[in-house]
């Protein structure tokens, strides 16, 4: 597979710049793209193919799930059951670096929950990565964009390294300003339990 590199900064005309990598995810392929943590490799959130692609691209487990991530917070409603105490962590700290995992509804496949009956998403801050999700038109299934047991990508030439010519395209919108993993907290019970710190 061929591997394409776009250039996407913020300030950019990103409505223009994101229309093929939009396509390229509505037609299920994999892009991979900036965020404020680190680099994530997406692909449609609803599409169980989209989930695998992922997990062949990366060499992870089927049963690590994926985090979604939002562009904006009345998303999250179609795809978890959002009850008063994650809309008030989502007031609070999105869009940012926090993961919240939460009970998810049917149309989120079983491939991107690992088999799992809950889902983890966030609303990354970056706005090359929240101007691609409006591009695709859907919220988008990304881990880290890198082989998995290989260190976070911060860049796109990282990206590169790990994954040209497992994955269609990669945008390379600069390094990026946290560097490590979003935390995330599973509110999905009646105590929340933190499950990774990060850059919350």
């Amino acid at each position: 597979m061929e591997t394409r590199q776009f250039r996407a900064m913020p300030g950019d005309d990103l409505k223009e710049i994101l229309r093929e990598p939009g396509e390229i995810l509505r037609e299920g392929g994999l892009v991979a793209f900036p965020t404020e943590t680190v680099y994530g490799l997406g692909g449609d959130a609803e599409n169980a193919e989209s989930s695998r692609k992922i997990y062949a691209a990366k060499g992870r487990p089927s049963d690590n799930p994926l985090i979604l991530h939002l562009s904006r917070v009345e998303q999250a409603e179609p795809l978890v059951c959002v009850d008063e105490r994650a809309r008030r962590l989502m007031r609070a700290f999105w869009p940012g670096p926090l993961t919240l995992v939460l009970r998810a509804r049917d149309v989120v496949p079983l491939e991107a929950r690992g088999g799992l009956s809950t889902v983890a998403l966030r609303m990354p801050s970056h706005p090359v990565a929240s101007a691609l999700i409006d591009a695709a038109g859907f919220p988008l299934a990304a881990p880290s964009a890198n082989v998995s047991g290989r260190p976070s990508p911060t860049d796109a030439e990282t990206v590169w390294a790990d994954l040209q010519g497992r994955i269609e395209m990669i945008l390379d919108g600069g390094p990026v300003s946290v560097g490590i993993e979003s935390t995330v907290i599973d509110v999905s019970e009646e105590l929340p339990l933190l499950l990774r710190p990060g850059g919350m």
